[in-house]
């Protein structure tokens, strides 16, 4: 009969393995010199987490078809609701005033107006924030900045969609 160690010494040392592994890769991820694959994972997040959606200009609409020297940029269309008209933010231009600790902490707490999906940055691994931040530096600054919020019940200026109102209690 086997006895225990020798049952559980292949399972041990694979968790030792992927549990190193994981922890390498959080640490990479946290580096100072910002390794290249926490850009590359960065660059990956972007596409897929949605972030070229709103804040690059005709990223939607071409179907992703927008040279990534044009990424994240903001745009000058509104987003119009109950809460007023919000624009996507330039993140190129915010991102240089932001340290990564600072981005972290900002993504952590901070409660946009919609349609920012917020909550998504909140729950967000901190590698990935931190991958998120560092190739958005590595981008560059460019463009401009965009236009400020505008309050309920004030013309915006320039295009905007239009969100509904949300549906009353009761209402169906």
């Amino acid at each position: 009969m086997r006895s225990w160690i020798h049952r559980t010494a292949p399972l041990a040392a694979a968790f030792v393995f992927l549990a190193t592994a994981a922890t390498a890769w959080h640490a990479a991820a946290r580096s100072p010199e910002g390794p290249a694959i926490s850009v590359e994972r960065g660059r990956y997040l972007a596409r897929i987490a949605g972030c070229n959606d709103c804040h690059t200009p005709g990223y939607a609409q071409s179907g992703g078809r927008v040279a990534e020297k044009d990424w994240l940029v903001g745009d000058r269309v509104g987003w119009q609701g109950p809460w007023g008209t919000t624009y996507p933010a330039n993140l190129r231009l915010a991102m240089t005033r932001l340290s990564e600790d600072e981005w972290v902490r900002l993504a952590r707490t901070a409660q946009y107006r919609p349609p920012m999906p917020w909550f998504a940055l909140r729950d967000m691994d901190e590698a990935d924030l931190r991958s998120l931040h560092r190739f958005v530096r590595a981008l560059g600054p460019a463009g401009e900045a965009v236009p400020a919020y505008v309050p309920p019940g004030l013309a915006a200026r320039g295009p905007v969609i239009a969100f509904p109102a949300p549906p009353k209690e009761g209402a169906r």
